[in-house]
């Protein structure tokens, strides 16, 4: 026979079951609609009070694992993605993907890891002259942006990365990028680097350093002072 001081309580974690059930529900439904990854505070104010948002995209990643489409982080947010084994059932579909000549991608591997970085200072680590078009063609991929202007003689453009590098390349957040070692045993760079060059720990931050001002004059040429 059934305590009757324990049916508020059976009601209570029911409720509770059908209030976390809903949430998955609305969180599966948005990140199926949405054509950007969505932060989990954003998925959070979608969902009943009380619910864990962290709890819920454990349990999607979970369920959707096995399928052919999974959630995945990307660049801070949550999305849907292909599975990785079935993304040749789309080639045919998809876009050509980009092709960049071994400097841009040399240009972009140094944004990543040392950003903020002004021009002449991948120039520095690279030890050659980097031209205007191989910056101008990260930008227009969307993979990298101007952050600000150092404070220094001529107020140099810095560069950083963006959300759109993260999701192209599949990371979660800039620190997954590999090693130096994996990136030299990969071929991602080539011997023109400083043998003597220490990887840092790459930081996206987007907001703006002590030695960094706002861009301001957005019309001053990058060869001049990028």
């Amino acid at each position: 026979m059934t305590d009757a001081t324990t049916q508020p309580a059976q009601a209570e974690i029911e409720d509770g079951l059908e209030a976390f059930a809903q949430a998955m529900r609305v969180v599966e439904a948005l990140l199926f609609a949405s054509a950007q990854p969505l932060p989990a505070e954003e998925l959070a104010r979608c969902v009943p009070a009380g619910i864990d948002i962290g709890q819920v995209l454990a349990r999607l990643t979970a369920l959707y694992e096995p399928r052919g489409v999974n959630l995945r982080a990307v660049a801070g947010a949550y999305a849907f993605r292909t599975a990785p084994d079935l993304g040749y059932l789309l080639a045919a579909e998809a876009e050509p993907p980009r092709k960049l000549s071994r400097a841009a991608l040399e240009v972009l591997a140094i944004i990543a890891y040392h950003q903020p970085v002004t021009r002449a200072e991948i120039e520095e680590i690279r030890g050659v002259a980097t031209a205007k078009g191989t910056l101008d063609i990260l930008i227009e991929a969307g993979w990298v942006r101007l952050r600000g202007r150092r404070r220094s003689p001529g107020r140099p453009v810095t560069f950083g990365t963006t959300p759109g590098f993260l999701d192209h390349f599949g990371l979660g957040r800039i620190d997954d990028l590999p090693g130096l070692e994996e990136l030299k045993g990969s071929g991602f760079i080539e011997g023109r680097l400083t043998r003597d060059l220490a990887m840092p720990v790459p930081d996206d931050d987007p907001d703006l350093r002590a030695d960094e001002d706002p861009l301001g004059d957005l019309f001053t040429p990058l060869d001049e002072n990028g």
